[in-house]
């Protein structure tokens, strides 16, 4: 008899990002900036003084330290891991039970989905309105209708680029006693609606944040959880002891410790951001091609487009990848230079 694998597993593929080279990489969402070499000096110096026969600081003091000062919270409702993926792997697989419900939105981030499956966790759900956006007493209401056990969504959101106000997050959580709400705030640092103030005023309420975006360590895998006090030590209890290694920690802790580095990069994203969607509006405005640009609050664009498929391919001819979905393509914020040679080859598509 031969061993099979189970119903969870059979259907599974890889994930498949976007492979080979191409001279402007617009399609993941990543900083556009990488590390100077004055920081990567930094970080090599640290490097060397580490121990490379010893494990590492199962509960990543150091750059949980650094994360606590750089968002002026409490150390104790912080939890580090293996990037934001991981994070949402461990709090639905352990604050959850199979059969019970998670409530999820669409569109969304997909991992979401894929990790509560895995998990046996029953998911349903929402629909956003027609405009993408999510309509908080609606969400409630059929989050209580499915007797949900939790609630997750990103918040802005990807790949919608659309943020939902601090006010109506916080009658969401409000509303739904009992219920864990994981609020993903990969792109928060680009708008100004954070909940991280608050974490510490419910008990069910767990921020993911993460160093891949305006942090600009996609690299290097790390993420944070922020939760009150009960949530947090149940997370670090449930977490691998080593799952963070010492050169991730120390890269991390140099970096973050760079307060106005951190934030002149976040600025001139934001300032990039601004400029290539008023780019591509203009371009919608001379060749009425697209069906809407979404105003964004991230460092992203999403457009509704039905060429999503013959764009793609054009960008990629000309070496540049973006991102595509069923009728939408999304476009990340690079460099002003790379910007402009976007919007170079979007005006040669449209006028040829």
């Amino acid at each position: 008899m031969s061993y099979k694998l189970n119903k969870k597993l059979v259907n599974l593929v890889p994930y498949d990002p976007i492979t080979g080279h191409y001279d402007i990489r617009l399609d993941a969402n990543e900083s556009c900036f990488n590390l100077s070499d004055s920081l990567k000096e930094k970080i090599s110096r640290s490097i060397s003084q580490i121990d490379f026969n010893r494990y590492p600081d199962c509960l990543a003091k150091a750059p949980t330290k650094a994360f606590a000062e750089l968002y002026g919270i409490p150390e104790e409702f912080i939890s580090a891991g293996n990037g934001s993926d991981e994070l949402i792997s461990i709090i639905e697989g352990c604050f959850f039970e199979a059969g019970d419900t998670i409530v999820n939105v669409s569109h969304d981030f997909s991992m979401y989905e894929f990790y509560a499956q895995l998990y046996e966790v029953n998911v349903r759900t929402y629909q956003k309105e027609a405009d993408l956006t999510i309509n908080a007493d609606k969400l409630i209401a059929f989050c209580k209708e499915n007797k949900a056990k939790g609630l997750i969504f990103s918040n802005p959101c990807n790949p919608t680029s659309i943020g939902l106000d601090r006010a109506s997050v916080r009658k969401i959580i409000e509303a739904l006693d009992g219920v864990l709400v994981i609020l993903d705030e990969a792109y928060m640092d680009f708008w100004d609606q954070s909940l991280l103030a608050d974490v510490d005023k419910y008990d069910n309420l767990l921020i993911l944040k993460t160093c891949s975006k305006a942090i600009g360590l996609a690299a290097v895998r790390f993420g944070f959880a922020v939760a009150n006090k009960t949530i947090t030590n149940a997370i670090r209890a449930a977490k691998s002891p080593y799952n963070n290694d010492t050169v991730a920690q120390t890269i991390v802790s140099d970096i973050l410790s760079e307060k106005q580095y951190l934030a002149d990069c976040r600025d001139i994203i934001i300032k990039n951001t601004k400029q290539l969607y008023s780019d591509i509006v203009s371009i919608n405005e001379r060749y009425n091609c697209f069906e809407k640009v979404y105003e964004t609050c991230t460092n992203f664009i999403l457009i509704k487009t039905e060429e999503f498929e013959k764009i793609y391919k054009y960008m990629l001819d000309n070496s540049i990848a973006i991102r595509k979905f069923s009728g939408f393509i999304r476009v990340t914020a690079g460099s002003a230079e790379e910007n402009a040679r976007f919007i170079e080859v979007l005006e040669k598509y449209y006028s040829k």
